[in-house]
């Protein structure tokens, strides 16, 4: 099996190992002392980590993933809390500037000169954080060695973009795909390419697995004393872990109802594209859903400041039905919401969540936790204190992104056994939903159920020769959070902390357990990742579909358990 076959694993676990080590000093350690181990696992996200010429996709990937402050950092701080960087001597590094990156959920701040401040909720974000470091910097390198003759001297004037662009010998797509994700920093940044050499360094403040609990529990705590009116110990409980918008959008039908401002946004913003597409879905030219374009054209129009009366008004009937938002301050940077069974209207909700019954929903004492999803082990940290936390857990359902290795971009996946790389544990368990669940509502790809999952320690921490015995093995699909939350889900079944190197069948599960994957990555294609293409409008066909048969099921579990 591919879990004991050092000759593919072997380069991985070195890399992996190195910069665990590393991190373990109370001093900076250089990233450029990483780059030989990198380069040498041949990361299927960096096809072109050796080559002279620029890997743009890797480029792409990783600048969407780092705050564009990256440019100025020298010094990336890692830390739990803003309690540990003011042990440390950085004084409240909330104070400093918040940045954000359009790729990764993740809470950093920006001195102004030089050091940037990351939080990190579990070793997850280290092991995302640490190859992607490396390899913009390889890549910021790449530049500069093209570009470091006489447009890198310091007494000359600033080299406009158009000689830099010539000087890399990039194509018209090329640039076309840098202005994508750099926008107007585009001309500062090949100009900072050419006059410095990127030398990165990371220091590790902290980092004991209490530091990691310490930080979700007082996340958690700050949901409960938001909503302390809800009495969430005392109450039956639906955990999902997801996004902070599906659910949502379902329970509410906020947008259902409100589809003549919606329509009129985009006839009047000039969306040509998306009024032809709206005409072919009434006319049925396409097999698009109504429900799922209004939900897309909502979040177009959040981002329009004539928007906010329509969205104020939203919150107000959010709170007639019971719908919480509860936004992450301070710890770990996962917002959540919180549903109150008991108040939603069967009249107003999606259509498509209208079951036979649902009307007794009103007799409902139970609650949907909904959390925008963690990244890796952090959802161990995650559930494991929610379902400690609160009265009863009903039900554990895990919508995400993952890679495919037999499918295509916009398939949903449902696997039955999943092997964690963290723990060399496979898990197989009966799962709460199978393709039919979720075919009805799937309208551009296909459901594979009977799948079997590996959950990766990185996007960066694998190369063909893993994904190939990966497929040996059947295993055809790669995602990041179900190992850790089968693990959390083994200490609330057996009276043992989760077991390392073992096979583990829930034959009895304490609730109901179910995965749905959709496809965002097909790493045997190379560059087709989330780089060089993104889901778009047609994401969320599988969101949207993955969702409902989440929100179907919870219906479903709640009916029965009210007799």
């Amino acid at each position: 099996m591919f879990v004991q076959d050092r000759a593919v694993r072997g380069p991985l676990d070195l890399f992996h190992r190195t910069y665990h080590s590393l991190l373990r000093s109370s001093g900076e350690i250089q990233v450029q002392a990483l780059a030989e181990l990198f380069a040498a696992l041949e990361p299927s996200l960096h096809h072109g980590v050796r080559e002279s010429a620029p890997d743009l996709s890797a480029l792409t990937y990783t600048s969407l993933r780092l705050p564009s402050c990256i440019d100025q950092v020298r010094l990336v701080l890692l830390g739990q809390s803003h309690e540990v960087f003011a042990r440390s001597g950085y004084g409240d590094v909330l104070n400093w500037q918040k940045v954000n990156a359009p790729g990764r959920r993740r809470k950093m701040f920006f001195d102004g000169n030089e050091t940037l401040a990351v939080l990190i909720a579990s070793p997850s974000d280290v092991d995302d954080l640490m190859p992607m470091l490396v390899s913009f910097q390889l890549e910021w390198n790449k530049f500069y060695e093209r570009l470091s003759d006489e447009l890198a001297a310091s007494t000359r004037p600033a080299p406009d973009s158009a000689t830099l662009i010539e000087r890399m010998g990039l194509t018209a797509e090329d640039v076309g795909r840098l202005r994508t994700i750099w926008g107007e920093r585009l001309d500062g940044r090949l100009a900072a390419m050419a006059r410095h050499k990127k030398r990165i360094a990371v220091r590790m403040l902290g980092g004991s697995l209490m530091d990691y609990e310490r930080a979700t529990l007082r996340w958690w705590w700050q949901i409960e004393e938001q909503l302390s009116q809800l009495n969430m110990q005392q109450r039956p409980i639906y955990f999902v872990s997801s996004n902070t918008h599906s659910l949502i959008n379902l329970f509410s039908g906020f947008a259902l109802r409100n589809s003549d401002e919606l329509l009129a946004f985009i006839r009047e913003r000039a969306h040509a594209d998306l009024v032809a597409e709206y005409e072919k879905i009434v006319e049925a030219q396409v097999p698009s859903s109504l429900e799922n374009f209004l939900y897309y054209v909502q979040k177009k129009y959040q981002a329009e400041s004539a928007s906010k009366a329509y969205f104020e008004r939203r919150a107000d009937e959010e709170q007639l039905l019971g719908i919480h938002r509860v936004a992450s301050r301070f710890y770990v940077d996962v917002d959540a919401q919180v549903i109150e069974l008991g108040k939603l209207d069967p009249a107003v909700i999606d259509p498509r969540l209208r079951l036979e019954g649902s009307e007794r929903l009103s007799e409902s004492q139970a609650l949907i936790v909904n959390i925008d999803y963690p990244l890796g082990l952090a959802a161990y940290h995650i559930l494991k204190i929610i379902a400690r936390s609160v009265g009863e857990l009903c039900g554990v359902y895990v919508v995400g992104k993952a890679a495919t290795l037999n499918g295509k971009i916009g398939d949903v996946l449902i696997p039955n056994v999943v092997y964690d790389e963290h723990t060399d544990t496979t898990f197989s368990f009966a799962p709460a939903f199978r393709a039919a669940d979720v075919e009805p509502y799937l309208a551009h790809g296909s459901v594979l159920d009977n799948q079997k999952a590996v959950t990766s320690r990185g996007t960066f921490l694998q190369n063909s020769a893993f994904l190939e015995a990966l497929y040996r093995d059947f295993f055809t699909d790669v995602e990041m959070e179900g190992g850790p939350y089968l693990s959390a889900i083994y200490e609330q079944t057996f009276a043992s902390r989760y077991p390392t190197g073992d096979t583990v069948s829930f034959l009895r599960p304490p609730f109901d357990i179910g995965f749905l994957h959709y496809a965002s990555d097909t790493p045997y294609s190379k560059g087709h990742n989330l780089g060089s293409r993104n889901l778009s409008y047609f994401g969320m066909d599988p969101t949207y579909a993955t969702s409902l048969a989440v929100a179907r099921r919870i219906i479903q579990q709640e009916l029965a358990r009210l007799g």
